[in-house]
């Protein structure tokens, strides 16, 4: 015997219609939501999923493209917003550019076949400020990056002002000749960069930006190229991100040197592993489940008011301090 709308609106003692809001994402009581999601479960009711593409424009899908899986950032952000999507009763396809403006393209173009619901995206560097055109087809969130033109709701995270917490932490420990290290790839890089280079012009510092590749090897090399030479070493590092200090860690591991006795280190990003290194990294936490709680809210929200003017949530980050500055 087949299960349908009705049976889990009598399960969970609400209408139809209200089952039917709940299943496409649409804002409901909380206490009635959660009412629904255990009849669905309780009765085993799965949606006509074909039928309702032929009635509707959309799949209650969302899309979900990150720019480097290899990121934990990235990887904690995508579970946060899959557990979410499922309260919601939406499903989530997921995506990975690899930085690569074409395979964007040619993610949101499926997410346009799949007539998905809305898309939660990390935007390229090349490809952010082309994003608003897909609107049309489906709402757009905009994690990690914001587009110059303001054309979609955004969460980011402060990252001049993390990256000038970092500088005078540093500064604090007695540093004076600090280096970061950005990616060339990203818009959060070139952010990071800014407030890094901001910062030490306040203390009256020489900034000294290295910005590093995406590729993994080169980024290597060129870690160890700056810090093989001790009269040219600078004494501290800022790291951009996790997935570039694993370069930086193996290329002070190859040159034999000690955290933080040869080299201070800083970094964006918190791993478990990170507190027994060099005394425990000390980093800037970003705010990660927050961040996919607030995308997701924002799209749905977006569902029921098309109309209203697009938002920028800025979040501040954790700083945490450790042994690596020494």
């Amino acid at each position: 015997m087949s299960v349908g709308i009705k049976d889990v609106a009598r399960v969970a003692a609400v209408s139809p219609a209200t089952v039917s809001r709940v299943l496409a994402g649409r804002a409901v009581d909380p206490a009635m939501r959660d009412r629904v999601v255990a009849a669905v479960r309780e009765t085993g009711y799965r949606p006509n999923l074909a039928a309702r593409r032929l009635r509707s424009r959309h799949s209650n899908t969302i899309g979900l493209i990150v720019a480097d899986i290899r990121n934990p950032f990235f990887t904690a952000v995508a579970r946060m917003v899959e557990g979410i999507a499922y309260e919601h009763g939406l499903r989530v396809i997921f995506s990975n550019t690899d930085e690569d403006a074409a395979k964007e393209a040619m993610y949101l173009q499926l997410m346009q076949e799949e007539r998905v619901t809305g898309v939660i995206l990390a935007p390229t560097r090349h490809g952010v400020d082309n994003i608003a055109q897909y609107q049309s087809d489906f709402p757009i969130v905009l994690i990690d990056r914001a587009a110059s033109d303001g054309a979609c709701d955004s969460v980011v995270l402060d990252n001049g002002a993390m990256a000038a917490r970092l500088v005078a932490h540093l500064h604090a420990c007695g540093h004076r000749r600090i280096t970061g290290l950005f990616g060339t790839a990203t818009v959060t890089g070139n952010e990071r960069c800014a407030g890094y280079e901001r910062a030490m012009a306040d203390f009256g510092l020489s900034a000294h930006a290295v910005r590093v590749p995406h590729e993994r090897a080169e980024a290597e090399r060129i870690v160890t190229d700056l810090l093989a030479d001790e009269s040219r070493r600078p004494g501290a590092l800022i790291v951009s991100n996790g997935v570039m200090l694993l370069s930086v860690l193996r290329a002070i591991n190859a040159l034999g040197l000690t955290i933080p006795k040869d080299i201070a280190i800083t970094s964006f990003d918190n791993e478990p592993w990170m507190e027994f290194v060099g005394g425990g990294l000390s980093v800037i936490e970003q705010p990660v489940e927050e961040i996919g709680r607030v995308a997701v809210t924002m799209l749905l929200d977006r569902l029921d008011h098309a109309d209203q003017v697009t938002r920028r949530v800025v979040l501040a980050g954790r700083f945490i301090a450790r042994g690596s500055a020494g």
